[in-house]
């Protein structure tokens, strides 16, 4: 077989298997323990029409986004010590990762009194969290500081996921999706967190001299690329997706945190990567949270997916 057709047929198998993955991300039995059909014509927490919504519709940016946010976390001490010592992120880190993407379609789409239901339960679980980290320096889950970043980052990490690899995303529509997550981020106990990008700028200048490297992390990056996340063959995507996400954290982390160029995507997996979200932000489950809480609001299946 002549070398162009080999490398055709097997850049095709790859992309098949991405969009097997796309598509068992969306179809997650987790998301069907919410109605998020009901109660009907009772708003979410953001619009309809709103930059998270169109975000959050797309399985391979809340995938992609999700693992930046924890890298992102991971690199404050406190922050790391409270998720890795006190979650099931070492044992079960799928479950875990499902647990916190179902909370965020919640936030997202569900109905807000639903949504503001499910904030109080978390909020209690934070209430009993807390601890010291390796070097002694007290921790709490609830303290409105390390719920800042933590908002700030799981807000950059999805967004930039998406406009990375689904759809471009201008400054404006970035300081609209920041200044769409207020309302949450209070419920959550956060405060003053980023309401326009120039704030999540200045937010993470701050930071930077708090963050620390941690083998936490590269072994976090390590169960990541292992779990099993979705099913075969589509698990091959993971690796490639787990460089995805390690190429969007902003380049200053990355230099304190050790993730070099081998760390990120080869030009190949780059291409494949955005060829995935670009169909999975196309793609319609019917069953899905974002066209479920459409037909809530009384909008069409494809309200979401029009002119895009």
């Amino acid at each position: 077989m002549p070398i162009d057709a080999l490398k055709l047929r097997v850049k095709s198998g790859i992309e098949k298997r991405l969009d097997k993955a796309a598509q068992s991300y969306l179809g997650d039995p987790s998301l069907a323990k919410v109605n998020f059909a009901e109660p009907f014509g009772e708003p979410a927490l953001v619009d309809p029409n709103s930059v998270s919504w169109r975000i959050f519709k797309n399985p391979v940016a809340l995938f992609i986004g999700g693992v930046t946010a924890v890298i992102l976390e991971f690199a404050e001490p406190r922050v790391r010590s409270g998720v890795w010592d006190n979650t099931s992120f070492r044992t079960d880190p799928v479950r875990r990762l499902k647990r916190t993407g179902l909370a965020a379609m919640v936030t997202v789409y569900g109905a807000q009194s639903v949504s503001e239901r499910m904030i109080q339960m978390v909020n209690r679980m934070h209430n009993n969290v807390a601890g010291v980290t390796p070097d002694g320096t007290p921790y709490a889950a609830s303290d409105p500081a390390l719920l800042r970043w933590v908002h700030a980052t799981a807000s950059f990490g999805f967004l930039e996921a998406y406009s990375a690899y689904a759809a471009p995303l201008s400054d404006t529509e970035r300081d609209r999706y920041y200044y769409e997550g207020r309302k949450a981020a209070a419920l959550y106990g956060a405060k003053d967190t980023p309401q326009s990008l120039e704030g999540q700028r200045l937010l993470f200048q701050e930071m930077l001299p708090q963050l620390e490297p941690s083998e936490i992390i590269f072994e976090f990056l390590g169960i990541m690329k292992r779990a099993e996340a979705f099913p075969q063959p589509a698990q091959i995507a993971q690796h490639s997706l787990v460089r995805a996400a390690i190429d969007i954290v902003p380049s200053e982390v990355r230099e304190i945190l050790g993730l070099d160029k081998r760390f990120g995507l080869r030009p190949v997996e780059g291409r494949l990567v955005r060829r995935m979200a670009r169909r999975a932000d196309r793609l319609l489950l019917r069953s899905g949270p974002a066209i479920q809480s459409c037909r809530r609001m009384g909008l069409a299946d494809d309200y979401l997916y029009r002119g895009r």
